[in-house]
């Protein structure tokens, strides 16, 4: 289990703080919904735990089979629709910074996709995902 304290600071701002590392986080409401854009959004730290999932989860198994993903980047695009307001799609395209056998590169792919953000998210909420090698 974790625990997240949330405090609402007002003008639409949230300090989030993960208490076992007692890392913070803030939110703001974007431009378009009232808010500032001073900091994520609530829906684009939906988009980048998507990307950072994927990424740790291909981290994982890249340590258990001694694979350097050091420098692997990913890029996120979100797009909201508006009625109702929700995430419509997210776009990530993971980088990697150098190229891997076939069986990797199949590998790492495979094991990106079943990161638990992945599949924790709503099936109708588009998911584009790919892949590029130096």
């Amino acid at each position: 289990m974790t625990k997240i304290a949330l405090t609402y600071l007002g003008n639409l701002r949230v300090n989030s703080i993960h208490l076992k590392s007692n890392s913070e986080l803030i939110t703001d409401a974007p431009i378009d919904n009232q808010g500032k854009g001073e900091a994520f959004s609530p829906t684009d730290t939906v988009a980048s735990a998507l990307a950072s999932c994927m990424l740790t989860i291909m981290g994982i198994y890249a340590n258990e089979n001694n694979i350097d993903l050091s420098g692997t980047k990913a890029e996120v695009e979100k797009f909201m629709e508006s009625n109702p307001r929700r995430i419509d799609c997210i776009k990530v395209k993971v980088i990697f910074n150098k190229k891997f056998d076939e069986k990797t590169t199949k590998k790492l792919e495979r094991i990106g996709y079943t990161c638990p953000v992945y599949h924790s998210l709503h099936p109708d909420l588009k998911k584009e995902i790919t892949f590029e090698y130096a």
